[in-house]
């Protein structure tokens, strides 16, 4: 497999691309977090066993996983985002998420539970996006793993764009 065509498995929406402050695109980043849950479970929720099983690319995670690896992913998002707003530039706690896929409770196909939590979790989070003030959303966190700087606004489309290029890997997970 080329490199190129690799590339497209990995991010089959592209990469996600930093983009200046501007309200409108905060309020629909606050909308697309809103949705995920139902749009993700409505996408998985009736998928055969053998179907939770199935990867997007070789040697990568299977729908199952996947799902987890949004509730994993998104707990850390939405505490990273608590500590920005509560603390003065905190350094966040990197994980190894390929580690965590690994864990006995991520490689289950029993996705409810993580459904459950996204929804539950997906809501919280809304209602705490849309009590911050503009200038909240400057507020940044400091990556140790990426180290750079995440302002929120910047945090909050990177989360929007993950759960839309985790949805086209399902997808593409489903036309194998």
């Amino acid at each position: 497999m080329t490199e190129d065509a690799l590339e497209k498995l990995k991010y089959p929406i592209g990469r996600y691309q930093r983009t200046p402050f501007h309200e409108d695109e905060v309020q629909a980043n606050i909308q697309t977090i809103a949705k995920f849950p139902a749009l993700l479970r409505s996408r998985v929720e009736k998928l055969s066993p053998d179907d939770l099983l199935k990867s997007y690319r070789p040697g990568g995670w299977s729908i199952a996983q996947i799902v987890h690896h949004m509730a994993d992913s998104h707990m850390h998002s939405y505490m990273r985002f608590k500590h920005a707003v509560l603390e003065n530039h905190p350094t966040i706690k990197d994980y190894e998420e390929a580690d965590w896929a690994q864990l006995e409770d991520a490689k289950t196909i029993a996705i409810r539970h993580s459904l459950d939590l996204l929804e539950a979790l997906h809501h919280r989070w809304v209602i705490f996006l849309e009590s911050l003030s503009e200038r909240d959303f400057y507020k940044a966190y400091y990556h140790s793993g990426y180290k750079k700087d995440y302002p929120l606004h910047i945090a909050l489309g990177v989360y929007a764009w993950h759960g839309k290029h985790h949805l086209a890997h399902i997808q593409n997970a489903l036309k194998k």
